[in-house]
């Protein structure tokens, strides 16, 4: 059984356009092709990435916060109390009015004290500024490194200037090292995200942070093993151009240096917009869509990768609008305000976790950014 499934898998029908088979894109005459079987190596490289990301956050990142003056604020625990303790774990982290008013009945407390305990009880669980400050720190480095490292591998190529050129004798491309070791370690890196990502800053963007990891492992394996290889390389390099800008504003918004913080958020956004609303859509996905066509019919493999790179346009669409957003009230002076947000509660927020919890009103972020206070997709 497993091998019929294996077969109807790997049906050349499924992935290779008519009258081409998987023997086409054997090695020969010194000519390598892109093979699935390549692909397994970057699940322990992905461990590798997590070991060197663990030093790199020690020795690196927290002598840079220390440098760079992060400073993280004093926070007042909330006094044991099992009634609450209870609550909080078992049915949520903002009791309703009625809620309150029957563990103040149990725990002898006021309802004032009350909304106090699960404020400072939240803010307990809310990942430190030093925490933020290394991720990100962590993902700058890659991402930095990833462009450049990209941009050393395409732009010698005649299809990095002619988009035509990406289907020019498809499928039979063979490949060169630099393209292997880019994809490699492109899709290392996102494995090594998709597995620490329960353990990493929890943004309210956390389901579509998955559904992003998940397509872009999806859509890098895929293009992979059916050699889109051309197509790939130039996705993620496209990718990488502004991710390294908004983790380098994360860090300077981490390190109070608003000003610093504020300028390169303002390239990010230009460089994001660019990117990801114009050459991403009218370009790549023009080029992925309309070009093939002109060579041969479509089949299966045409459709599931458009069909994940339509998924990852929507995605791009959805954080544009948040840059956007946040970019018009910067720049018009308004107070800045996100529905993303998970900012630090203060003494003073009486009643507020009434209004969180009828969703009555969005909550103003730390610093003003809530971009800045929210992992970012990626291709990335």
């Amino acid at each position: 059984m497993l091998q019929t499934l294996y077969d109807h898998f790997w049906w050349d029908r499924l992935w290779l356009p008519v009258n081409l088979t998987w023997a086409d894109l054997e090695d020969r005459d010194g000519r390598v092709y892109a093979k699935a079987s390549d692909l397994y190596i970057t699940l322990p490289l992905a461990l590798v990435f997590l070991i060197v990301r663990y030093f790199f956050e020690l020795y690196v990142a927290t002598p840079l916060a220390a440098f760079l003056n992060v400073k993280e604020k004093t926070r007042l625990r909330a006094p044991p109390n099992a009634t609450l303790e209870h609550f909080y774990q078992t049915n949520g982290k903002q009791p309703k009015k009625v809620e309150v008013e029957l563990l103040s009945r149990q725990s002898g407390l006021s309802g004032r004290q009350i909304e106090r305990w699960f404020r400072r009880r939240r803010n307990q669980d809310r990942p430190s500024l030093l925490k933020k400050f290394r991720e990100s720190s962590w993902r700058f480095t890659f991402y930095l490194i990833a462009f450049v490292a990209g941009m050393a591998v395409i732009v010698d190529k005649p299809w990095f200037y002619d988009l035509r050129k990406v289907w020019e004798g498809y499928p039979i491309q063979s490949i060169v090292p630099s393209q292997y070791w880019y994809y490699i370690i492109e899709l290392s890196f996102y494995w090594s995200l998709l597995f620490s990502i329960a353990s990493d800053v929890k943004r309210k963007d956390f389901k579509e942070q998955i559904i992003h990891h998940v397509a872009t492992i999806i859509l890098l394996s895929f293009s992979w093993f059916a050699n889109y290889v051309r197509a790939g390389t130039l996705i993620m390099a496209l990718h990488d151009s502004s991710d390294y800008l908004l983790e380098s504003a994360k860090m300077f918004n981490y390190a109070g240096w608003k000003n610093t913080c504020n300028n390169i958020f303002i390239v990010f956004a230009i460089v994001f917009i660019i990117t990801r609303l114009v050459i991403m859509p009218f370009w790549i996905l023009h080029c992925t869509l309309i070009y093939p066509l002109e060579l041969y019919p479509a089949f299966f493999g045409y459709y599931f990768f458009n069909f994940m790179m339509a998924v990852l346009q929507m995605l791009q669409v959805f954080w544009a609008y948040f840059i956007l957003r946040m970019a018009y009230k910067f720049i018009t002076g308004k107070v800045i305000e996100d529905e993303r947000s998970d900012r630090e509660e203060t003494e003073s927020s009486e009643g507020e976790e009434a209004a969180a919890g009828a969703g009555a009103k969005s909550q103003l972020l730390a610093n003003g950014h809530p971009i800045l206070n929210n992992n970012h997709p990626k291709n990335d």
